[in-house]
């Protein structure tokens, strides 16, 4: 009998130690996903534009597609490659997220020349005209979980770093997958809101032709094409301002701290006159200033993309279907 009762102690104690090692981690996936909310936000920006244009019954299911996606990039891709970098090679962090910034650079700022000069993308367009709804729905999933990497690679350093040094590899592993699957179904869900908000908008105002309910449901469907269109350009905004931060923070931590001195110099003396909302225009104007320099390396990056790297892919990409 004592035996019995000394091994359902053991196992008391080891349930209260797991129950503590489950609550730590949920506290610090949570805690350290609070750090990211600036990539989050972008991240949901970004992604509406990419269900923009297809039928309503569509809307759902590619962004499903998408955060499928995004879970793969997250849990099967980067999440091991973030624990292998911080434990063996923390050095070769900044370099590769600097490349997925100049990434998200070049994507901005190509959809700027695009508005800019529309004659340049005509044959695209044509192609786009052409192609068949799967498809494009097809390439469109694609082009948004190829973005979403380059965003979760961010999301995944920054919730990484958020993290003690001393915290064991176990935890620090649970830790950030529980933190992708909360971020994820966030962004997603909060996607998923913003593309059905205009069938919510039909199905409040077809319950009559007065009352606030029907009139609140007519304002949403007349708002929301406005609303989709904002999100395009705060996804566009979004893509050159992380990609810019991204790059100037980058330099700083491998040892060229010049831009980011500049910028922070500069944020620090237009907010200074204003104490009341210091730290906010201070955001501002480093967000401002980050975006600055994505853009201008965004353009840069178009001719290179274009010229260099592209007739590059193009050469390789059928000698590899050759041979398979």
């Amino acid at each position: 009998m004592s035996g019995l009762v000394a091994l359902l102690d053991d196992v008391a104690a080891i349930a209260k130690v797991a129950s503590a090692s489950v609550d730590d981690v949920m506290g610090q996936a949570v805690k350290a996903s609070s750090k990211a909310a600036g990539a989050v936000i972008d991240d949901a920006a970004v992604t509406p534009k990419y269900v923009s244009g297809f039928s309503a019954a569509r809307e759902l299911p590619i962004v499903w597609k998408i955060a499928r996606g995004s879970l793969f990039n997250k849990l099967v891709i980067l999440l091991p490659i973030a624990l292998l970098l911080a434990a063996f090679a923390p050095w070769a962090i900044p370099p590769l997220l600097m490349v997925g910034g100049l990434y998200l650079c070049f994507e901005g700022a190509e959809k700027i020349w695009h508005k800019i000069n529309p004659s340049d993308h005509h044959d695209e367009d044509l192609v786009k005209e052409k192609m068949s709804a799967a498809k494009l729905e097809e390439k469109k999933v694609k082009g948004a979980v190829k973005t979403d990497f380059i965003l979760s690679a961010e999301i995944m350093t920054i919730v990484l770093n958020a993290m003690p040094a001393d915290r064991p590899f176990v935890l620090t592993a649970l830790s950030l997958a529980v933190a992708a699957v909360i971020i994820t179904i966030a962004v997603y869900g909060a996607v998923a809101v913003i593309v059905k908000a205009d069938d919510v908008g039909l199905h409040m105002a077809a319950r009559g032709e007065s009352g606030f309910v029907p009139r609140l449901g007519r304002g949403i469907v007349k708002g929301m094409p406005y609303v989709m269109q904002a999100l395009v350009v705060i996804g566009t905004a979004a893509m050159v301002w992380v990609g810019g931060s991204i790059i100037v923070h980058g330099l700083h931590e491998m040892g060229w701290h010049a831009p980011y001195e500049v910028i922070h110099g500069i944020a620090v003396s237009a907010g200074h006159p204003v104490p009341a909302y210091t730290g906010t225009i201070e955001w501002i104007v480093t967000a401002f200033l980050d975006g600055v320099i994505g853009l201008i390396l965004g353009f840069a990056m178009i001719p290179i993309a274009t010229r260099v790297i592209g007739p590059i892919i193009a050469a390789v990409r059928p000698a590899t279907s050759d041979a398979a």
